[in-house]
């Protein structure tokens, strides 16, 4: 007996669009579903744009799903791509029906998603790797989290992530690639082939991250990482300003020299008046190939003064979150586009990788910022 059009259709339900993370019947991309009384079942598929690159993982999934009914002896798919009537929809949808303004999600009133901003003094301390990997082992616990590789002049986290796809335009919103269940965003994925620089002032790096926020589809992220480049210009106060609610993560490594750079990093937060959430410190230590010793190779207690440091200036507690050991995986693991929380989560440093990402991933049971819904009662 051939299927059902509501058990066509609740198969359907269970295709996930690979950009926008939701179900295509939940994004209008069903155009329509013919059953022929011998179980071959004809597909038509609106994909949001023509020459989607993931068309063919569309496809596959659609059929896949539905060959698995009960009476199905055959299954096409027919692509076709939405109207620009249709795409606008689809935008005031995703956008919760608040119609086409551009504005940053995660300062609107009831966000849950808890955004950090990866800071470093100096760069070499390992900060997009730390990033990187944070993101894979959360993402790996089941959040929804993304990356904005802010970092424009030195954007490396679609490397480190894998991450090869460019984005997609719906209309002006923009869908970010997807890798290892990390949404990412990067300058990198819009210049054109080769390893050209990005030559830009202060205002256009203003307005490339504004429009990493507001333009792309982030969904309902959990957590959200920034990638900063390093010091204190233009991005860490255009952070500050856009995503005043972000919290700083400062990355440092052991020796007194990245220590105090690193410290005027965090120290930026006084002045912006951010949260920091902790400090990172990278490098740490060296495993002796031949013993159970560890070498120092970049000193001792760099982190630890960083977090007292920022403590006293700041007047509130600033905890050194954990001591990431030095291991050539984490860098072959950059290059491959391997996190190394997932191709070696018994090594020293993802261990410990996992540790600060789990302590960051707990939710403050504060209520500081969030609407509440209370009204002074009429008498």
């Amino acid at each position: 007996m051939a299927p059902t059009q509501e058990q066509v259709t609740a198969a359907l339900a269970t295709v996930i669009d690979p950009e926008i993370r939701r179900p295509i019947t939940d994004l209008g991309m069903v155009k329509s579903v013919d059953i022929a009384p011998d179980g071959a079942v004809r597909v038509g598929i609106y994909l949001t744009v023509s020459g989607c690159p993931l068309k063919d993982t569309i496809r596959r999934d659609v059929t896949t799903s539905v060959s698995n009914l009960d009476g199905v002896t055959g299954v096409e798919v027919e692509l076709d791509v939405m109207s620009t009537e249709q795409r606008k929809a689809l935008q005031t949808k995703l956008r919760g029906n608040r119609g086409p303004e551009k504005e940053i999600p995660f300062n609107q009133p009831g966000s849950l998603t808890r955004v950090f901003a990866v800071a470093s003094g100096k760069g070499g301390v390992g900060k997009s790797s730390v990033t990187v990997n944070l993101a894979a082992s959360m993402a790996a616990n089941g959040l929804k989290v993304g990356i904005v590789d802010a970092d424009i002049y030195g954007h490396s986290v679609p490397r480190m992530l894998g991450a090869s796809e460019r984005p997609t335009k719906v209309e002006d919103m923009i869908m970010p690639p997807v890798a290892h269940d990390i949404k990412v965003i990067s300058v990198g994925m819009f210049k054109p082939e080769g390893n050209t620089p990005v030559v830009w002032r202060g205002p256009m790096l203003d307005r490339a991250l504004h429009q990493f926020l507001a333009d792309v589809y982030w969904g309902d992220l959990d957590i959200l990482l920034l990638d900063l480049p390093p010091g204190t210009g233009d991005i860490a106060i255009s952070v500050a300003q856009r995503l005043p609610s972000a919290e700083l993560l400062v990355v440092t490594t052991p020796q007194m020299a990245a220590a105090e750079v690193a410290e005027r990093a965090g120290s930026i937060a006084a002045q912006t008046h951010q949260q920091i959430a902790g400090v990172i410190e990278n490098m740490a230590w060296l495993p002796c190939p031949h013993c159970d010793e560890r070498i120092s190779v970049f000193g001792e207690g760099g982190g630890q003064t960083v977090a007292d440091a920022l403590t006293r200036t700041l007047g509130a507690r600033v905890p050194l979150l954990g001591q990431v050991p030095i291991d050539l995986r984490l860098r072959e693991g950059g290059d491959e586009g391997k996190p190394l929380v997932l191709t070696d989560p018994d090594s020293p440093a993802a261990m410990e990788l996992d540790k600060i990402a789990g302590a960051l991933s707990k939710r403050s049971s504060s209520i500081k910022g969030l609407q509440l819904g209370l009204a002074p009662t009429r008498h």
